[in-house]
């Protein structure tokens, strides 16, 4: 468990993640949580879980040690400006999507430490994929506090600022990209017969499993494919379908797409 006290603003879908998993994994206490969104709805949701729930942002800053900004793009300057210069010479992780560590500092009075991060949703259930920049200005200690709070609930990965636009276009949308492809092939099966709920159990546990191993046996995706793809068997019929279909090509549209939007934003 972390000694620091978090302060947490915005507790939307990301945010809220986030919070939900670390007070579940015990990475944090609740009597050291303070939280503050400008929904009355997400307020009561974090309330329910044990957290402080302050009166504005600058409360937030003033009571913690360490400072999560999780409001969307476009909410940023008037988050921060709210903070007044409560920030100063605080530490601040930022999963504000496609707002640079610079863009951040001219929109702060004071001048904070930063640490910029790129999550995504399945934190919910404690399989986060988390890319942390790292070229940040955190103490050591504050980035092992940082560090902790992800591993709990994810795996994390250290990238420099110039990639983080990449991760936002591969983890950041892939649950999205992902629970496409599951309700896709559950709908094949569907087409073929099978009971709906039993297609998007079968297609979840199919995604699920291949990405465990993967993660766990470094097994390269080329080789699980391989593995299955018996010579003039069912798999590689399949298999062509999606190559005929562009399914590759798709993808690294669809990445690079996202990319490219994070850049804009």
């Amino acid at each position: 468990m972390i000694q620091k006290k978090l302060g947490i603003i915005g507790c939307g879908n990301m945010g809220g993640a986030i919070l939900y998993g670390a007070l579940e994994s015990k990475v944090v206490a609740k009597e050291n949580v303070y939280v503050y969104d400008i929904s009355p709805a997400m307020r009561e949701k974090a309330a329910g879980w044990g957290v402080t729930i302050s009166a504005n942002d600058a409360e937030v800053c003033r009571s913690a040690d360490i400072i999560l900004l999780a409001v969307k793009p476009q909410q940023a300057k008037e988050a921060l400006a709210m903070c007044e210069d409560a920030l100063d010479n605080k530490a601040m992780m930022s999963i504000v999507a496609g707002v640079t560590v610079e863009r951040l500092q001219t929109m702060i009075q004071g001048s904070p430490r930063i640490l910029r991060i790129m999550p995504n949703t399945p934190a919910m259930v404690y399989e986060g994929a988390f890319a942390l920049c790292s070229d940040n200005d955190f103490t050591e200690d504050e980035l092992a506090s940082a560090t902790a709070i992800y591993e709990t609930i994810g795996i994390v990965e250290m990238i420099p600022e110039q990639l983080i636009d990449a991760v936002c276009g591969l983890s950041g949308g892939g649950p999205a990209y992902a629970a496409m492809f599951i309700e896709a092939m559950a709908d094949g099966g569907v087409k073929q017969g099978l009971p709906r709920a039993t297609a998007y159990r079968l297609a979840a546990q199919t995604c699920l499993g291949t990405a465990k191993m993967i993660l766990e046996t470094d097994m390269h995706p080329g080789q699980i494919k391989d593995m299955v793809t018996s010579p003039a068997g069912t798999t590689i019929e399949g298999c062509e379908k999606l190559e005929t279909g562009g399914m590759r090509g798709a993808v690294m549209e669809c990445i690079k797409a996202a990319t490219e939007r994070s850049k804009a934003l």
